[in-house]
């Protein structure tokens, strides 16, 4: 959907639907730990950002952009993908930093907490596709889990109500049979790589093995019944317990009041929750639950932030909106890498157009962001191959707003989110959120929105196939000629484009080309049959490429399996492993 107009998204082309077999997330090969490219320091730890305003980075130039400012703008992404409000985890964070400190936590010991329930949630999108596959609009489940203790009959009555949601009854029936069957290994491989996930952003932001750790633990459960790991008591990590208890909690004040959140606490210790937890809780909920709205607002939550003042790099910070681009592409097989490729389009087309290296840089930034506002909406929307409803196209249509919103409050980030959010604006006014026209939209706007078309033409949709590079250029020119792109931008994007890959020889983690080919397919949504057939294979060869695919790089799932690709920069690399 990335790039196209809603128009056009809801004439419902359709092409042939690309799902994968949402049985495919069932581990079969232990997971590897990986992290991604941007580092830390070196050190594991928190305390080595005690000074206030340490820079991250060693001599590097300073981006002027606190790491929490970062975490707390891409924690309402995590809002909009939890079927909650924004700021709510910016209010689970304040909630839990109440607990710590009522149980008496070091600094540092609050400062795991505070991160781990910004970034708590940060992978819940990243199977989406395959969580829609199972259970209709998985947002609408996602908020619907906070009402439920999900162990025993009250977590099996959840999942037969919402498996096969919004289909007909034959569906239904044909998914619950597998569901059993796997005796819930499909829930705990979706909670697995949520988790992997998050451990890996933590890493690569630099915060070191307790953030990873306790981001591991947000689905294990007091009771011992929780995933992935089944830990119990003492052995989920105490930062992970405090923001288990204290999401829900905040979830049910708001929507109930103290007394009703005081109340869920109190039915849920000792099996979701932690019980002396619960106790110190439900001691002075008054207390603990008033005001949470303005002590979570955005000055007094980045304020908040125990021991660590770490400002990032310039470098960092392009490494790590980078790295959140890759997560949010990961909400479609239909558009992983989408992203880089927009970024990659762009810092190039920016110096054709006299851009300067600043200039360019921040357009590589709002390049990264343009697209996390796709989060607010549904999987089943995304990768529906029909036409959409007036009210799903709607919903489309706010996902640019969304974007500008998440990092607006951030004045380093602001500037970024404007370009970002302006992304799908046409010169003739006929482009969404806002309807803005001509001398609106700036220079930078319009490469963003040129290389935006150029790049999702050339990716698979539910509803349509890719377009070859040629096609793609003709619609620009279309476009341009009916005076919604602009002519320069459009110019600088073809250019950009058609110097932008180079053949490659030698392939990542020992993979063969036909491996390669294999993973840029399954990456894009391909079941193991489907992909077969586009490479004229069995199944059977097609299904041990996957295995050795997985085997070599130590991925698990399709997800982190689309991440390393992204990372690596495979995803165009098919029709050059043929050449």
């Amino acid at each position: 959907m990335a790039g196209e107009d809603a128009d056009e998204r809801a004439s419902g082309r359709i092409a042939r639907p690309r799902v994968l077999s949402a049985l495919a997330v069932v581990s079969r090969v232990p997971p590897r730990n990986r992290t991604y490219e941007l580092k830390g320091d070196g050190e594991t730890g928190l305390s080595r950002y005690r000074a206030s305003g340490l820079p991250m980075g060693n001599g590097a130039e300073c981006s002027g952009l606190r790491l929490a400012e970062l975490v707390a703008a891409v924690s309402l992404a995590s809002d909009l993908g939890l079927g909650q409000p924004m700021e709510h985890l910016l209010r689970s964070c304040r909630l839990g930093l109440r607990l710590a400190e009522s149980v008496g936590l070091s600094e540092d010991e609050r400062a795991v907490v505070y991160y781990v329930a910004l970034l708590g949630w940060v992978g819940c999108h990243a199977e989406s596709h395959e969580q829609a596959a199972w259970f209709g609009d998985e947002i609408a489940m996602k908020a619907d889990r906070y009402e439920v203790d999900m162990a025993g009959r009250a977590g099996a009555g959840f999942v037969l109500r919402h498996v096969g949601a919004g289909g007909p009854p034959w569906r239904r029936a044909r998914l619950l049979a597998p569901l059993i069957a796997s005796h819930g290994k499909v829930a705990g491989a979706f909670e697995g790589t949520h988790c992997q996930l998050a451990g890996q952003v933590a890493v690569g932001l630099g915060l070191g093995t307790g953030v990873r750790d306790a981001l591991h633990h947000v689905f294990e459960r007091w009771d011992g019944k929780g995933r992935p790991a089944g830990l119990r008591g003492e052995q989920v990590a105490l930062p992970a317990r405090i923001v288990q208890l204290a999401g829900v909690v905040e979830r049910h004040r708001r929507e109930g009041g103290i007394d009703v959140a005081a109340g869920v606490a109190r039915r849920r210790r000792g099996t979701q929750f932690d019980p002396s937890l619960v106790d110190r809780l439900c001691l002075q909920p008054g207390r603990m639950l008033s005001g949470l709205e303005a002590a979570a607002s955005w000055d007094e939550l980045i304020d908040a932030e125990p021991a660590l003042r770490p400002v990032m790099s310039e470098e960092q910070l392009q490494r790590a909106l980078e790295a959140i681009a890759d997560l949010a592409d990961l909400k479609s097989p239909y558009t992983t890498g989408h992203s880089r490729g927009v970024a990659e389009l762009v810092s190039t087309a920016a110096g054709r157009c006299g851009l300067s290296a600043g200039q360019a840089a921040e357009l590589r930034g709002a390049a990264w962001l343009h697209d996390l506002g796709r989060l607010g909406v549904s999987s089943v929307i995304w990768d529906k191959p029909g036409s959409l409803s007036e009210a799903e196209s709607e919903r489309v249509r706010m996902f640019p707003y969304f974007t500008q919103r998440m990092f607006a409050r951030s004045a380093r980030l602001a500037p970024l989110a404007e370009i970002a959010g302006q992304h799908l604006e046409r010169l003739d006014g006929s482009g969404y959120p806002r309807g803005l026209s001509g001398a609106a939209l700036s220079p930078a706007v319009r490469l963003l929105a040129a290389a935006d078309v150029y790049q999702a033409l050339l990716e698979p949709r539910a509803y349509r196939p890719e377009y070859s590079p040629a096609d793609a250029a003709r619609v620009l020119a279309a476009e341009v000629r009916a005076g919604r792109l602009d002519g320069d931008a459009v110019h600088a994007v073809l250019g950009a484009a058609g110097h932008r890959l180079a053949r490659r020889r030698e392939w990542p983690a020992g993979l063969t080309a036909r491996e390669v080919e294999v993973l840029a397919l399954a990456a894009q949504g391909h079941s193991t049959k489907e992909i077969a057939g586009r490479l004229v294979i069995s199944p059977k060869t097609a299904g041990n490429h996957i295995e050795h695919i997985y085997l070599k790089t130590g991925c698990s799932s399709r997800a982190e399996a689309s991440l390393y690709a992204m990372q690596q920069g495979l995803l165009g690399e098919p029709r050059a492993a043929q050449t």
